[in-house]
């Protein structure tokens, strides 16, 4: 394996799955620009070797595709995924001894690997301003770090086993950061370094921070796996890259002396500063808000350092196949987590943590000949609960039956739950509680609802193909469009409040009762620009998805409540964009025609499709 990222891109060049730019490349907006057209286009990991104002070059589109993923961790990959699966079920070596030898002597030697002498030498010590200050759109707060390896200890058992990697962006210039005195960092609720930092802010001392960024591909994944209990980000570094995690300590601070750059500081209880925006993966910019600021200790850098990033935006993106690789290397782990659960699947085209699909099991009744929901509830709730699982606004969760179902068969699992549901009983909300931090469709930062959709049973109904003349010719809403079986998008006018809204959607719900009944359309979508929605499921499940908090945005044809239940004959999705919503996306066209000469013929990058 390779023990540093200069052997990595020697050998994916070799194998045609790199390519270099030589060409200086602004740092602003533009070398992002870049990035997103190849990765869009499928195309290899760039190496960018001119980067205007810093004499490092740098890296993007490394985990670009799964294949690539694969090739990058072929001598590990599989060793790997069974260490994981041994966490996830001991019992499992006890049935197969032998299938598991190598694994155990593949762990034993992936424990962190402490140098006996001080190995600062491979370093120079720079400053922030030195590094690549790559901004990735336009109105982004400043130049940001997107993949750092962020290493904390527990105050109160420190050590390296008790310690926390993880993935949370670092704001580098812009806001009221000082320059090489001070960087934001972001993270979002229950991530580790939160328990740390309450930990320190309780015993009154500041928080010490490194954050690493390059070394083995194996310590960036590292950084982002939902790692099984007892299995530590440290160790899962080392089995993946096939070589111990080598650290030093440096005036207290981890130094990873794997890493390219390190950056040592520290963080004191209640001192934060605005960070961003930042365009984030969702699809839109996450705003300006405070978070905690880390106080530069000292910069490292290898001599010839290479600087890893990625640009994230609306799906698919790199970090899209970055979830592809966890969960090839994850495989069933929830199946241990939540006994009874068979498959979740958080659907990427509506930024990840807002919609999830999931599958459980019915067996709490066999003696009854009746089939509703019941077990799945349950778990339902634990899904809501497990890790980053909890942040899911959306839960559609149902049972096998009569036949096998795979959620990442979107329209399939999805038309097999709406030809199921029962809308009078199969909608729970829960309201007043906890969202995803990038996510502007609630009541406030990291506030607002979710609401489960479990549905099994017999089939109840064949789905509309087409849109019903039902939804035709309805006052103050035009263009009805067919999304998918049983979903209809219909254009209101533009939103002004909920005061409002409710009275527009209370008429709709009204002329709707008055026209008839349309069983074969469970879901009506509510929108600002219906051929937009309906043009692809990417952009369905992106809007419908990242534009609606359920407690205010869901209604209902011939609503009501019962024992504080709600239900109704067809549910009304409000998307259109709201004034508290975050602005989406949207690419500078001077700097995607400034970049153009690289993709013509001739140019670096002519090889590559302009397609998506």
């Amino acid at each position: 394996m390779y023990r540093n990222l200069e052997e990595c891109i020697i050998d994916l060049e070799k194998s045609g799955q790199l390519v270099r730019i030589h060409e200086e490349v602004d740092p602003y907006v533009e070398i992002a620009a870049i990035h997103r057209r190849v990765n869009g286009s499928g195309g290899p990991a760039i190496l960018f070797e001119n980067v205007k104002g810093s004499k490092f070059r740098a890296l993007s589109n490394l985990f670009g595709n799964l294949e690539r993923s694969r090739y990058i961790f072929r001598d590990t990959l599989k060793e790997t995924q069974n260490v994981i699966e041994l966490r996830n079920n001991p019992l499992s070596a006890l049935r197969n001894p032998f299938k598991h030898l190598k694994s155990g002597l593949m762990a034993s030697k992936a424990l962190p690997l402490k140098s006996i002498r001080n190995k600062l030498s491979d370093f120079e010590e720079i400053q922030i301003s030195d590094l690549p200050l790559i901004h990735h759109w336009p109105d982004d707060g400043g130049a940001f770090i997107t993949l750092p390896q962020v290493y904390t200890e527990d105050p109160e058992k420190p050590g390296i086993m008790n310690s926390n990697l993880g993935m949370y962006r670092i704001q580098l210039t812009g806001n009221d950061y000082i320059m090489n005195k001070e960087v934001g960092l972001h993270y979002q609720i229950h991530r580790g370094i939160g328990i740390h930092q309450e930990k320190a802010n309780r015993l009154g001392h500041p928080l010490k921070v490194s954050i690493f960024i390059g070394g083995s591909p194996a310590h960036t994944l590292a950084a982002i796996m939902p790692l099984p209990e007892g299995l530590s980000e440290m160790t899962f570094a080392g089995l993946l890259a096939g070589r111990n995690f080598r650290y030093s300590y440096v005036d207290g601070y981890c130094i990873s002396l794997d890493a390219d750059f390190v950056i040592t500081g520290e963080v004191y209880p209640g001192e934060t500063k605005p960070e961003g925006p930042f365009g984030d993966h969702i699809g839109y910019y996450s705003l300006t808000h405070d978070f905690p600021v880390m106080r530069v200790h000292k910069v490292f850098a290898k001599p010839n350092a290479i600087w890893p990033f990625t640009v994230v935006g609306r799906p698919p993106q790199e970090d899209t196949a970055f979830g592809e690789l966890i969960h090839e290397l994850t495989g069933d782990a929830v199946k241990q987590e939540i006994p009874g659960v068979k498959e979740v699947h958080a659907v990427d085209a509506a930024g990840v943590h807002p919609l999830l699909f999931a599958i459980g099991s019915e067996r709490y009744t066999p003696y009854q000949n009746i089939k509703r929901p019941a077990e799945i509830l349950t778990l339902a709730n634990r899904i809501l609960g497990t890790g980053q699982l909890s942040l899911a606004k959306y839960l559609f969760i149902t049972a096998e039956d009569d036949r096998p179902l795979d959620t990442h068969k979107e329209v399939e699992f999805l038309t097999y739950i709406l030809e199921r549901i029962d809308l009078h009983r199969d909608i729970h909300f829960q309201t007043k509680t906890t969202l995803d931090t990038l996510d502007y469709s609630g009541t406030g930062l990291n506030t607002g609802s979710k609401v489960v959709i479990a549905a099994y049973g017999d089939k109840k109904r064949d789905l509309c193909s087409e849109v019903p003349k039902i939804l035709t010719d309805i006052p103050n809403f035009k263009n009805p469009r067919f999304v998918m079986p049983g979903i209809i998008a219909i254009e209101g006018q533009k939103f002004i409040n909920y005061k409002e809204s409710k009275q527009e959607l209370d008429k709709l719900c009204s002329s709707i009762k008055e026209r008839g009944k349309i069983p074969e359309c469970p879901i009506i979508i509510v929108c600002d620009d219906s051929s937009f929605v309906s043009s692809s499921l990417q952009n369905f499940f992106w809007t419908t998805f990242t534009r609606s908090n359920p407690s205010h945005d869901i209604y209902g044809v011939n609503s009501y409540y019962e024992n504080k239940h709600w239900g109704c004959d067809n549910m009304i999705i409000d998307i259109r964009i709201k004034p508290h919503h975050a602005p989406p996306l949207i690419s500078d066209p001077e700097v995607e025609k400034k970049i153009e000469h690289l993709f013509e013929n001739g140019g670096t990058l002519s090889s590559i499709s302009n397609k998506k």
